[in-house]
């Protein structure tokens, strides 16, 4: 009967286990991610300004910033949730999707959908996670369905 009741919480803590919380992750340190968009590989820079942790689901959190490509400079908001998450003994690595959507004004506005990677490094005497790298890959579509580019945004 103990090792059933034993067994029991053990489920449960794992079940119940949460997500800590990495919002300031996607801060990239207060930089923009750099990256190219497009068959030209133009150069996008993406700017996260906000960043919370879904109160209801710990693995999705809420952004929002703006984007510039040349002189087009956009609003958007949207989420990156995770979807995998590896851990080895030096090295993290966390996979999932995003979207985000910038704010209609025109042409060249759209939403940027796709899968992205994070890996860290951490340093046990520290305590600390260096060696961040973030990378998105996916697409970017305007509203109005006429233009859509292929896009590749990493932190610096």
């Amino acid at each position: 009967m103990k090792k059933i009741l034993f067994l029991l919480i053990l489920i449960s803590n794992f079940a119940f286990a949460q997500m800590p919380d990495i919002s300031s992750v996607w801060l990239n340190n207060s930089k923009a991610y750099t990256g190219i968009i497009g068959s030209n590989n133009q150069e996008i820079k993406l700017k996260i300004n906000i960043s919370e942790q879904n109160k209801k689901n710990d693995q999705e959190y809420f952004v929002s910033g703006y984007s510039l490509v040349e002189k087009n400079y956009s609003k958007f908001e949207g989420k990156i949730s995770i979807t995998k998450y590896k851990d080895a003994r030096k090295k993290g690595t966390v996979y999932g999707e995003y979207e985000l959507a910038e704010e209609n004004k025109g042409k060249h506005s759209g939403v940027f959908k796709g899968r992205f990677i994070y890996t860290f490094k951490w340093n046990k005497t520290t305590e600390k996670i260096e060696g961040q790298y973030i990378e998105f890959i996916g697409d970017w579509k305007s509203y109005d369905g006429t233009l859509n580019f292929k896009t590749r945004i990493k932190n610096q």
